[in-house]
């Protein structure tokens, strides 16, 4: 058996509110990439960073550390996922594949504000 040391804390492990809006710049961009429109508006966007803080204040420390895996995941594979949407898009913008990321973030960032209900 190996014993795998947990990811190294980040410091916007401290802020899930940040993460969520970093998350959610995300989405918009790969939404535009896609060829959808902007549906957010930027005070919904800033209620729902405040609202995710302060769930994640309130939240037990078991529900925090799996925010806060679910919300490293994401980052992984949704920085690898525009990475290569922007190499694919040199020339034509790859919009089935932007599409179908923008949906799997969409889902992703709900399962992240759920894990703190």
């Amino acid at each position: 058996m190996t014993h795998q040391a947990p990811p190294p804390a980040s410091s916007s492990a401290a802020d899930p509110g940040r993460q969520i809006a970093q998350l959610r710049e995300a989405l918009r961009l790969v939404e535009r990439i896609a060829g959808r429109g902007d549906a957010g508006r930027e005070d919904s966007r800033l209620d729902e960073a405040a609202r995710v803080s302060e769930a994640y204040d309130r939240a037990l420390p078991v529900a925090r550390r799996r925010f806060e895996a679910l919300a490293a995941e994401t980052v992984i594979w949704a920085a690898a996922g525009v990475e290569a949407l922007l190499i694919a898009g040199q020339g034509a913008p790859p919009r089935a594949a932007a599409a179908r990321l923008a949906d799997s973030l969409a889902r992703a960032l709900n399962a992240l504000e759920e894990s703190l209900r």
